[in-house]
């Protein structure tokens, strides 16, 4: 089986570059995926797999049916959006539109998406079980996967697995990580309402802008000192915004930012440590405050068996020495977990690293990935996708 996997995907190499390149030199905003779907589409109809499209609005879901010896449902999930960042590359297929990049890598996790669909369809002989592919819109605002999941993308599915590149390994090797993978991320807004007056003569007011600055300061020093340092925590504030002219105290300041955690009791009573701090500095230099705090993606928490299962197709597709086990979690998103919630699955990490060049980090103008890693990204999901039906 293995053989087989390799050999199709070395044959269908060079339509998948064809197709990466077509996807990077079109990208397209979250939410606003119609030409991406639509071409997913039509490549997915081209294997004989059974298409439905705009699920979770410009979402695209494709179904292979097995011989349905096996009752589980295997899903594979790989995202499609891009990002509102400038390209600055040099290649030939660099995005035509003005403002928006792939500089997150989705254009290779749609590929390799594809590639997968297209091995798998053509081996001479049928899984045991189905195989849904998700094609999903909106990763970079974190609402494709809870849009999918309302449309039915995840009924009665048993296992998911999904992937995302990273630059930081080598091209043609593959991360693998246990237990977290990514952080839970939510949003922050805090207005503090305090009284105006001359900037000369700030006893008559309540200075906004001043108590803002304690509440920012007073926030990271907590953390320090009252949050389990061995449970990491990044609080955030990304923008500030108050005043109207330099000598007049700010009547009202609104402060905004992203919260990260990995463990779940920690996450759980964000909320309230945050509120506690905010009212409590508020109330001692007389001002009021507004507090919204808005969950978003929970931490991607791969399911041991699932990663060993990656593992595995690893290591007999590649050898020792082109798999690397990731010993740290990282602190960005992936509302790939939102899909756990319904079902187990694992995430790994495809390799796109440069070895002769410098590489640039995920969502920068500059990022480029090496190509050779979708032949990678393909094998290893078709081989892990037919390893699955092995599993007790």
């Amino acid at each position: 089986m293995l053989t087989q996997i390799k050999d199709l995907a070395q044959t269908l190499a060079p339509r998948l570059l064809e197709i990466r390149r077509h996807l990077h030199a079109h990208p397209e905003l979250s939410g606003q995926e119609y030409q991406t779907a639509a071409y997913v589409a039509g490549v997915l109809s081209s294997c004989g797999l059974q298409v439905q499209e705009a699920i979770g609005k410009t979402g695209v879901v494709g179904e292979l049916e097995g011989q349905g010896q096996d009752g589980r449902l295997l899903a594979v999930r790989t995202d499609m959006d891009a990002l509102p960042i400038a390209e600055a590359t040099a290649v030939e297929f660099a995005s035509r539109k003005p403002g928006v990049m792939h500089a997150c890598g989705h254009d290779v996790h749609t590929t390799v998406g594809l590639g997968t669909a297209m091995v798998l369809s053509q081996l001479p002989q049928k899984l045991p079980g189905k195989i849904r592919f998700l094609f999903q819109p909106a990763e970079e605002i974190s609402q494709g996967a809870s849009w999918m999941i309302q449309d039915g993308a995840m009924r009665d599915v048993s296992a998911i697995l999904g992937l995302h590149v990273f630059p930081n390994i080598p091209a043609r090797c593959v991360g693998i990580r246990y237990g977290a993978l990514t952080a839970a991320a939510d949003d922050l807004e805090i207005l503090i309402q305090g009284e105006s007056g001359h900037g000369a003569r700030p006893h008559e007011a309540i200075d906004a802008i001043w108590i803002a600055a304690q509440v920012v300061t007073a926030l990271q020093q907590a953390i320090s000192r009252t949050q389990n340092p061995l449970r990491p925590l990044v609080l955030t504030i990304g923008q500030i915004s108050g005043g109207r002219a330099p000598n007049v105290i700010a009547d009202r300041v609104r402060l905004a930012g992203t919260v990260r955690s990995l463990h779940p009791d920690t996450h759980a009573h964000l909320p309230h440590w945050i509120e506690n701090i905010v009212a409590s500095i508020c109330q001692t230099y007389g001002a009021t405050y507004e507090f919204n705090y808005r969950r978003g993606v929970p931490s991607v928490q791969n399911d041991a068996v699932l990663t060993q299962l990656l593992e595995s197709a690893c290591r007999e597709a590649w050898g020792q020495e082109r798999v690397q086990i990731i010993p740290e979690p990282s602190l960005g998103a992936e509302d790939f977990a939102l899909y756990l919630e319904h079902a187990p699955g694992s995430m790994f990490r495809l390799g796109v690293g440069h070895s002769e060049r410098a590489n640039y980090p995920l969502h920068h103008p500059r990022f480029e990935v090496d190509e050779s890693a979708i032949a990678t990204g393909v094998v290893t999901l078709a081989y892990a996708a037919c390893k699955y039906w092995d599993l007790a």
